[in-house]
């Protein structure tokens, strides 16, 4: 599948076998989220959900930023007498970064190099894995110009972390570095800046390797289960469960079993001999 060029993200496919980096690219910015990101990315989502070639999305930002949030005068200012385009851009934006990504039927994973803050912690909740270098700065700024973190953000804060934490980070407008996220479970680690790139590949790659069936279905099993009550939990488990099956063309008894029954594979025993 070929690819545009887009104006304010790079599309970098097979950094590591089978996983495109996806780099925010406004630096001079710090990559804040135009109207023009959230066409963007909205493009590049829906065509990478069809590429062979991605199994595994990373997302980044060039510079010393991730995300620096909303770009408050594009956004907020200039639309501000475009109701319909103010609509518009909005519906994107909460669009891409509140469902897309949550439901997104490949693995992705944020790879958080620099400032975070605002509308970038969507884009942090909204990825499945997310690793940070230790000092990448995030923070929920809103509150200091008299606003709160709306939008996809407050819904963000309510699923991914702890009630004390949400509270007095968004009302205070304090910062906390990535090995402070890693400790409060807002994101998976915290490493040095100059690992982050290899260990975010790295895990990547290894998604990569899995069955895309089963990394599909364990993505959605989780996330619904997160509102549903046991009984539908369990019926919906199975059907996924047919549905894997049926895909893989009962792969994962014949081969994955097979594999272990024969011990080409132990669980939680690789490497060990005998």
């Amino acid at each position: 599948m070929d690819l545009p060029a887009y104006e304010t993200i790079l599309l970098e496919r097979n950094v590591a076998p089978g996983v495109t980096l996806l780099t925010f690219n406004r630096p001079e910015k710090r990559n804040a989220m135009s109207p023009r990101v959230h066409e963007d990315m909205t493009d590049a989502l829906e065509r990478l959900r069809g590429d062979d070639d991605t199994k595994v999305l990373v997302i980044t930002g060039s510079g010393p930023a991730f995300c620096a949030g909303m770009d408050l005068k594009q956004f907020f200012i200039e639309l501000r007498d475009q109701p319909y385009e103010y609509d518009r851009i909005t519906r994107l934006a909460v669009e891409w970064r509140g469902r897309t990504l949550r439901t997104y039927p490949k693995p992705t994973i944020a790879m958080i190099n620099g400032f975070t803050f605002g509308g970038a912690f969507s884009i942090a909740e909204g990825c499945d894995l997310a690793f940070a270098a230790e000092d990448a700065v995030f923070g929920l700024s809103e509150i200091n110009f008299g606003m709160f973190p709306g939008g996809a953000v407050s819904k963000s804060l309510a699923r991914i972390m702890r009630p004390r934490d949400a509270l007095f980070y968004a009302m205070t407008g304090k910062t906390f570095t990535g090995q402070q996220a890693a400790e409060i479970g807002f994101i998976n680690a915290a490493l040095p800046a100059g690992q982050l790139r290899d260990y975010t590949l790295e895990i990547a790659g290894l998604l990569a390797t899995k069955d895309p069936h089963a990394l599909r279905a364990a993505k959605e099993a989780y996330k619904h289960s997160e509102v549903m009550d046991w009984d539908a939990a369990m019926s919906y488990s199975g059907a996924l469960e047919r549905m894997v099956t049926l895909a893989q063309q009962d792969a994962w008894r014949n081969q994955g079993i097979g594999d272990f029954l024969e011990h080409k594979y132990r669980p939680g025993l690789e490497g060990r001999q005998g």
